[in-house]
């Protein structure tokens, strides 16, 4: 055992020594060969270790942030890229994996959309390029569900096996991702005609940046974070993080199944017993989710952040809706030809100029109803908007009364 621990510490002590080497200036592609030749498979475990004792030795969390990228370009291809996790459907790193495998590919659409950019001409319009890039980059952003998960369920439960590397550089490094993503969404919101040559331009100044931040935080989770975690968290934990994780919601995914461990209990919610109380009369939760069940509109309702928190499932929805939305920015699910409209209505609500808006629209062979309203509280003050969608078709060709029982 003591072998075993030595070894361990070699491998530490040597990983910080070339570490403090690259940070110090040391060409990084000399300093890799010779990471390679010592450590043939580094443990995902040590590098954290080594990571953290440098934070406790004095070196600057700010200076640690800085270098992570450097870092993980040094140990990539020594550490091992092919982990293989085995979870069910439902468990967070099942979950955590599945959203990855779709943000990737949103990277990679964006990415082919500029080789495929490269064939046309310079100054053919590009237009349909840039509003497919737009689209892309606001489906990316939603990897800020995935990084609210990992920062408030993952890295407390870290911090309780005093591990604070990832919850100090990785945070701030998450932050970056968000910015890069959104300084490319503003730098291409108010553009709406480009060739391909000033769409190249714009890919390589603000999009390519934020393209190559998420997939290094990829490579860091998949390689560095995950395999820790996975060793250092108990059944139980993962349990707690998966029973927390709805309330930030998810990143273009969403788990399929329930996941209890075995030997847990399953987490109880309000029960049919619990009266939910409102000013005028009180629901059972049950009786509550059959009446937005069986409402003839959708309901969808946006906190005063903007961010989707519910949406109601009717037997006949206007638009598909699914749970990825919940906590997602709402200027984020409607293309982005609209969004325009969406946060003019939001902010004309939220300085009160305003309090309804409404729309109709001739969509599929239907005459949709669209209302948005503002909610507020008794001193006004701003809690939110409730949008009401309604298929008004069979209103609208109405005549005259029916006074007589008719079911049809």
């Amino acid at each position: 055992m003591s072998e075993i621990i030595n070894n361990s510490r070699l491998r530490i002590n040597g990983f910080k020594d070339i570490v403090r080497q690259i940070h110090e200036g040391r060409d990084i592609v000399e300093a890799k060969k010779e990471l390679a030749e010592m450590m043939k498979v580094l443990p995902h475990g040590e590098v954290i270790t080594a990571e953290q004792e440098l934070i406790n030795e004095g070196i600057p969390e700010e200076e640690i942030i800085q270098f992570c990228d450097v870092h993980s370009n040094a140990i990539k291809g020594i550490l091992n890229e092919d982990n293989k996790f085995d979870f069910p459907i439902g468990h967070p790193v099942h979950t955590f994996l599945t959203e990855n495998k779709h943000l990737k590919r949103r990277t990679e659409l964006l990415e082919s959309l500029i080789i495929y950019s490269s064939d046309k001409t310079d100054f053919d319009d590009a237009s349909e390029e840039l509003l497919k890039m737009k689209h892309l980059l606001n489906e990316l952003m939603d990897v800020d569900k995935h990084y609210l998960r990992k920062e408030n369920l993952i890295f407390p439960f870290l911090e309780k096996n005093n591990v604070t590397g990832p919850s100090v550089v990785m945070w701030a490094k998450d932050d970056e991702v968000r910015n890069y993503i959104k300084c490319a969404i503003s730098a291409l919101k108010s553009i709406e005609k480009v060739n391909h040559d000033e769409l190249s331009k714009l890919f390589s100044q603000f999009v390519k940046p934020a393209v190559d931040a998420v997939n290094e935080m990829f490579y860091k989770e998949e390689n560095i974070l995950l395999p820790m975690t996975i060793d250092l968290l108990t059944e139980t934990e993962w349990y707690q993080i998966y029973s927390q994780s709805d309330d930030y919601g998810y990143a273009l995914y969403v788990p399929e199944s329930e996941w209890i461990p075995v030997g847990e209990e399953p987490i109880k919610t309000e029960t049919s017993n619990d009266r939910i109380r409102l000013s005028t009369g009180s629901f059972s939760l049950d009786e509550l989710e059959s009446i937005f069940k069986t409402l003839p509109f959708d309901l969808t309702f946006v906190d005063k952040d903007d961010r989707v928190k519910f949406f109601s499932e009717g037997p006949d929805s206007i638009f598909a809706r699914s749970k990825a939305i919940i906590g997602r920015l709402v200027q984020h699910c409607h293309p982005p030809s609209s969004v325009g409209i969406v946060e003019k209505i939001l902010s004309d609500f939220k300085e009160g100029r305003q309090n309804s808006a409404k729309f109709w629209i001739n969509m599929r062979g239907k005459f949709v109803h669209i209302s948005y309203y503002a909610l507020r509280d008794k001193e006004q003050s701003y809690l939110g908007t409730l949008e009401v969608t309604q298929d008004g078709t069979e209103m609208r060709s109405l005549e005259g009364e029916r006074r007589i029982l008719n079911y049809d």
